[in-house]
């Protein structure tokens, strides 16, 4: 799997959009209970083109994409800080597979090079928070060692959700 960062620029290449565009499509059940699009029925390229530059205009955003066997099978967007200055940690603010490669690992793979990606630059923990409705997320990040530690309302929605931390040591390769 690799996994490398959204070429930087104005616009996403029409290709690379296409494939953005079908991989955040096929989770439409996410989509239903987060609320991120008006209809996750009809997600459109300009949609997810807006949702990737509303990401980007924040400091220390990144986001990235990862590939197995040339196919796009995921995309994880990290946090270097978060803008509350009582907060230390990196957060993880999403973390997505194609619906058509879920249940194959992949997740589990990006989790592991995005804590990584953290280790190597000196970071000792990270953060992510899980809506509220997303049981199945709540299960998927607990089994990767995560804790919650809080529940609050999200910054940008005022979502419910379960704050959860992982102290990054060794890296976990099980």
């Amino acid at each position: 799997m690799i996994l490398e960062p959204l070429p930087s620029g104005d616009d996403i290449p029409g290709p690379l959009l296409t494939e953005l565009t079908a991989l955040y499509a096929s989770n439409r059940d996410f989509h239903a209970l987060s609320g991120d699009f008006p209809d996750p029925d009809d997600i459109r390229p300009e949609q997810v083109a807006k949702a990737l530059a509303d990401e980007l205009v924040n400091p220390g955003v990144e986001v990235l994409l990862a590939r197995s066997e040339g196919r796009l099978v995921g995309v994880a967007v990290t946090l270097a800080h978060h803008p509350d200055p009582a907060d230390p940690d990196p957060w993880i603010g999403l973390l997505m597979i194609d619906a058509g490669a879920q249940r194959q690992g992949h997740g589990r793979r990006i989790a592991r090079r995005v804590e990584d990606r953290f280790r190597a630059e000196g970071r000792t923990a990270a953060r992510l928070a899980v809506l509220d409705n997303n049981p199945r997320g709540l299960a998927f990040w607990t089994a990767l060692g995560y804790e919650v530690i809080d529940h609050r309302r999200d910054r940008q929605l005022g979502r419910p959700c379960a704050v959860l931390r992982k102290a990054l040591h060794e890296p976990d390769r099980a």
